[in-house]
């Protein structure tokens, strides 16, 4: 049974891209087949599997839901890359910013991602969906292909206080349009551990949703050693295999992987 998590917050610069890399490369490492989705314009998973060009590549997402919403044929592997540290990915880049405009007159729109996924569900464990910063129509298909979320939140107070917008769309598309779509989880990213103001944060936080959200145990900690990942093209596993960061993504992967059990 394949699961599709997507990594969703509609703030940006709270950790998406690197918990959706780092979980991926992390679940890869347990033996499991993922593939990687990027769901956001500014390619930002391109530049940290190693791609410093996203806007360069001829196949993206966008190459592959424009065949989806012209009812073309994609071949098999068609603009699926794989990163030498076990991962497949599909890239984007800008040209996502102009499809989810033109998604708007499209028949079934909320559903072209998810008619994409089945196509591939079952060569893979996991597939993890890098959402953009907004809840967009880009978005909202990437909630709609999923099984559940993963909702990377900053240990500070306005991105904890923008939750409440993000958990009433997911409730909205559970709804509506895909009612087996849950929620796995919060993970509070950037935490400094140095600071009271980042543990407070993290009680107000499951004081108001801990009975019922589920919060990860371990958070990731803030550490300029996760931001230069983007640069090197690899995972922190790779880049600092002995930092906190590591170790708190390594504990992220082995809580989701409890989720099979």
């Amino acid at each position: 049974m394949c699961r599709v998590i997507s990594v969703a917050n509609q703030k940006g610069g709270v950790g998406k891209t690197t918990s959706c890399v780092n979980l991926g490369i992390g679940l890869a490492g347990a033996g499991k087949r993922v593939l990687l989705i990027e769901a956001d314009a500014q390619g930002s998973m391109a530049a940290s599997l190693g791609i410093p060009e996203p806007d360069e590549l001829n196949v993206t997402l966008v190459n592959i839901m424009d065949k989806i919403i012209n009812d073309e044929d994609i071949g098999p592997r068609e603009g699926i890359l794989h990163h030498e540290e076990g991962v497949d990915f599909i890239p984007a880049n800008i040209e996502l910013a102009g499809l989810e405009t033109s998604l708007v007159n499209v028949m079934s729109r909320e559903t072209i991602l998810r008619q994409y996924i089945q196509t591939v569900r079952d060569q893979y464990d996991y597939i993890l969906i890098d959402c953009m910063p907004s809840l967009g129509m880009i978005t909202i298909n990437a909630l709609v292909a999923a099984d559940c979320v993963l909702i990377p939140v900053e240990a500070a107070y306005l991105p904890v206080k923008g939750l409440q917008q993000l958990i009433k769309t997911i409730g909205k598309v559970h709804r509506k349009l895909n009612p087996e779509l849950s929620i796995m989880g919060i993970l509070l990213t950037k935490v400094d551990r140095r600071t009271n103001f980042a543990r407070d944060i993290s009680e107000q936080l499951r004081e108001v949703y801990g009975d019922h959200i589920h919060i990860f145990k371990n958070c990731i900690p803030l550490s300029v050693r996760a931001a230069e990942t983007t640069a090197e093209g690899k995972s922190i596993y790779l880049h600092d295999p002995n930092g906190i960061v590591a170790e708190g993504y390594r504990y992220l992967t082995r809580e989701v992987l409890g989720y099979e059990e």
